[in-house]
C-alpha cells in the first residue's frame, strides 16, 4: 500500500517511532509524549497526529514484535505435539511482553466481552496467530474446548502486568504463567 503522506511527514514519523520506542524501553508504557516530541524535535500536536492515542503509539513501537510472534505461531502450527507448540508460544508471547516494556499495555484490552480483542491491532494479531494452534491443541484434547485465545491473551497481560516491577520480570511472569497452566496439584 503506497504512501501518500508529504515526505517530511514521513521522515517525522519515524523519527518519532524511533524516539518512541527508546522512550518506551527505557519507561515502559507511560513514556511521555511531551519527552517524545522534545527528542524527536517535533512538536506535540505532531506527535499526537500520528499516534492520536497512547494505544496506537504502543502498538506501532509494538508492531515489530507482533509480527515475529505471529511467524513464530506458524512455524510452529505443524508440530507433531499440538499441546507443546502451543505452550511454546505462549511461553514466547510470555518472555516477549515481559522483556519488552510496554508490549503488554499494547496488549491489554480496553472493553470486555467477546468483541474487545478487535479494539486493538496487537492483540487482534496474536489472536488470530494463535487461532490455528489453539484449534488443534483443541481437537486433539490438550486444551478445554471453551478456551479462547482472547483469554490466553488476556491470561498472559495480567501476569505481566502483575510481575512488570519484580527484580526479574520475565522469571517471574514464566513461573506464573507455569503455574497458570499447570494449575496448583502437586501432581502434574
Amino acid at each position: 500500500m503506497p504512501d501518500h503522506r508529504r515526505a517530511d511527514a514521513r521522515r517525522n514519523y519515524a523519527r518519532i517511532l524511533a524516539v518512541a520506542e527508546e522512550e518506551v524501553a527505557a519507561h515502559g508504557a507511560a513514556a511521555s509524549l511531551e519527552q517524545i516530541a522534545r527528542v524527536a524535535g517535533v512538536g506535540s500536536a505532531t506527535v499526537r497526529r500520528h499516534f492520536p492515542t497512547r494505544r496506537a503509539l504502543l502498538e506501532a513501537v509494538s508492531q515489530k514484535r507482533v509480527e515475529a510472534l505471529c511467524v513464530r505461531a506458524a512455524e510452529l502450527a505443524d508440530g507433531s505435539d499440538s499441546r507443546r507448540a502451543l505452550l511454546d508460544w505462549l511461553g514466547d508471547v510470555v518472555s516477549y511482553a515481559a522483556s519488552a516494556r510496554g508490549l503488554a499495555a499494547a496488549l491489554a484490552y480496553d472493553g470486555d466481552g467477546a468483541g474487545s480483542a478487535h479494539e486493538n491491532a496487537c492483540s487482534t494479531a496474536l489472536a488470530e496467530a494463535a487461532e490455528p494452534l489453539l484449534r488443534r491443541a483443541a481437537r486433539d484434547g490438550a486444551v478445554a474446548a471453551d478456551v479462547t485465545a482472547t483469554d490466553l491473551i488476556t491470561l498472559i497481560v495480567g501476569i505481566v502486568l502483575a510481575t512488570e516491577h519484580c527484580p526479574d520480570p520475565a522469571a517471574r511472569a514464566a513461573r506464573l504463567f507455569g503455574l497458570a497452566v499447570s494449575g496448583l496439584s502437586q501432581h502434574r
